[in-house]
């Protein structure tokens, strides 16, 4: 009889878990009784972190060109329901058996339901976001923006922006990308001064009107565009598999990215240890190596393949701020190890380097199988050899 390994989710988690299952399938002899279907509704890998880009619409990748050369099935389709005690999904309102669940279902941005002219918002979350923000713009040679949020996402919003405008950058908190921490906030603090970006600080947006903003010291500031990019949560899916989130409403799982019996749950929906005293970020850098281990580990629980650990490589923060360089840095306290034109050239590495192999079965697997990998690569000839971020 054949077992089936269920995947939910198309993002950076979900096809690696998907590559991380057909891997162990491979190595239990290849010409097993092991089905694998990933359930995500679009036909593209979108590479998320580069969706503030002035191109977004090239940041994705095909899914058939990943899926088809390792034998993984795509439907495309919503998951509506996860029921566990039956061990069935329910996508598009067809019930699908599966005996191994991963759960990537990814995470989306929190946008402000109770903020007047909400509606306004734009905001680069979604390649169709990313798009509609940039077909807003187009043409416009000096415009004005107002990104909402001075976090990784924002920072690299306005920065973006600045190249062909003037920006105005709104945050709550009392400084700078405040979740960065103190190791590169000097280095960010210049890079905005550098492209002319102004900061209001503890402040926020009480309306978004007709080409203005109104902030909460009561500036009506004349704008083009305002960019939302606070608050990130974890796919409401989690909630069907377990009762007890943490604060991103993500999963808890044990050090194999196991939440129950019979399922791993990887990427933004799973709030796994990173080491003793950090659990992993809602990031591309944490979610590849997540899925990779849980989709092995879901086949293989099935075939009989001892499991993995989750074991990733160095923490490390990238940030591409636009014409004034790039920052990367090493470590929880994100020592600052390239700025400028360097920090730049290792961001714009990585944005490479996050494409999957394609069309190659022999290249995906064998990505599949690197778990633990140091950023940036050296030397550069290890590049191609290092595709998760």
């Amino acid at each position: 009889m054949t077992a089936h390994v269920v995947i939910i989710g198309g993002g950076f988690a979900g096809v690696w878990g998907a590559a991380g299952a057909a891997l162990a399938r491979e190595r239990s002899g290849g010409d097993v009784g092991l089905r694998i279907t990933l359930i995500s509704p679009n036909e593209h890998l979108v590479l998320r972190p580069r969706l503030y880009e002035p191109e977004p619409e090239l940041a994705k990748v095909e899914l058939r060109r990943i899926l088809d050369p390792i034998g993984v099935e795509h439907l495309r389709a919503w998951v509506s329901t996860i029921d566990t005690g039956r061990r069935v999904v329910v996508a598009d309102g067809e019930e699908i058996g599966y005996d191994r669940l991963v759960l990537a279902s990814g995470s989306r941005l929190v946008r402000p339901h109770d903020l007047p002219g909400a509606e306004r918002l734009f905001d680069i979350d979604t390649l169709d976001g990313a798009l509609r923000l940039t077909e807003h713009l187009r043409g416009r040679e000096d415009y004005t923006a107002v990104v909402v949020g001075a976090g990784f996402t924002g920072l690299e919003a306005a920065t973006a922006l600045a190249a062909q405008g003037r920006v105005l950058v709104v945050d709550r908190s009392r400084v700078v990308a405040e979740q960065l921490g103190r190791g590169p906030r000097e280095e960010i603090e210049a890079a905005l001064d550098a492209l002319g970006i102004e900061c209001r600080l503890e402040t926020v947006v009480t309306e978004v009107g007709d080409g203005h903003a109104v902030l909460s010291d009561g500036t009506k500031v004349e704008t083009d565009t305002v960019v939302w990019s606070v608050g990130m949560r974890a796919s409401e899916l989690t909630r069907q598999i377990c009762d007890e989130l943490d604060h991103l409403g993500r999963v808890p799982v044990d050090q194999r990215l196991r939440a129950r019996p019979d399922v791993f749950v990887a990427g933004d929906t799973a709030a796994a240890a990173f080491d003793a005293e950090h659990a992993v970020m809602q990031a591309c850098q944490h979610a590849t190596p997540l899925g990779k281990v849980a989709g092995y580990n879901a086949a293989a629980d099935l075939l009989g393949v001892p499991l993995r650990d989750f074991t990733p490589g160095p923490y490390v923060t990238c940030l591409d701020l636009g014409n004034a360089g790039g920052i990367f840095t090493r470590g929880w306290d994100r020592k600052v190890m390239a700025s400028g034109s360097e920090g730049k050239e290792i961001k714009t590495r990585i944005n490479q380097a996050i494409h999957p192999p394609v069309d190659d079965a022999d290249k995906i697997l064998a990505a599949a199988d690197r778990v633990r990998i140091e950023l940036p690569f050296f030397p550069r000839d290890q590049e191609e050899a290092a595709p998760a971020v």
